[in-house]
């Protein structure tokens, strides 16, 4: 076993439930397929981070999907916050490092990945910014419940607040480069050059 994990949070694709900003614009049936690129994509890239992977699911574990070498979890009950908490908190017991992500970064690259454990090799805590206020990738060696509690998930304020949580801790962070997470079709639009 490695001592290095990365968690990747992935909802079960199902029709209606994935993408619902997205498909407000292109409907319900090409926001699933969007999301099944965005799988694949983050699939790809994970494989070649050579870490072990864990998925968690938000609805029921899949055992026939294309996940490949990677353990197979449920997420817990409760807002994002309380379902990343109980994530990390529970693999760090088993491992040093522990990022992270979801499926929604379509530029995410295994060398960021590889870069956020490097980077915790020297600080606490570690971090990637999206383009929309939020963070694609959380990472740390000691599980800090704080920033979990009092964030407004889902806005524009993760990201600020997170890092005012970090400050607060005393604790020494780096940060990634900013990334684009696909929430919209201008999003998409940015990415899409990439799965052609």
């Amino acid at each position: 076993m490695s001592k290095e994990a990365l968690i990747i949070f992935a909802k079960n694709p199902e029709l209606g439930e994935v993408k619902t900003r997205l498909a407000k614009a292109v409907g319900d049936e090409a926001a699933l397929d969007i999301y099944y690129q965005l799988l694949a994509y983050t699939q790809e890239q994970t494989a070649k981070a050579q870490i072990d992977l864990i998925v968690y699911y938000t609805t029921h574990i899949d055992e026939k999907d294309n996940w490949i070498n990677t353990q197979k979890k449920l997420q817990c009950d409760g807002d994002l916050g309380n379902k990343m908490a109980q994530a990390i908190s529970s693999e760090l017991e088993k491992y040093e490092k522990v990022c992270i992500i979801g499926t929604d970064c379509a530029q995410l690259k295994s060398f960021h990945i590889q870069g956020a454990f490097q980077k915790l090799e020297e600080h606490d805590i570690v971090i990637g910014p999206a383009n929309d206020g939020g963070y694609y990738l959380l990472g740390m060696k000691s599980f800090e419940p704080s920033l979990f509690e009092g964030i407004d998930w889902s806005t524009d304020k993760v990201f600020s607040q997170t890092i005012k949580a970090i400050s607060l801790l005393n604790r020494n962070y780096a940060q990634l480069p900013e990334l684009i997470d696909v929430d919209t079709i201008e999003d998409w639009n940015k990415v899409q050059e990439n799965f052609k």
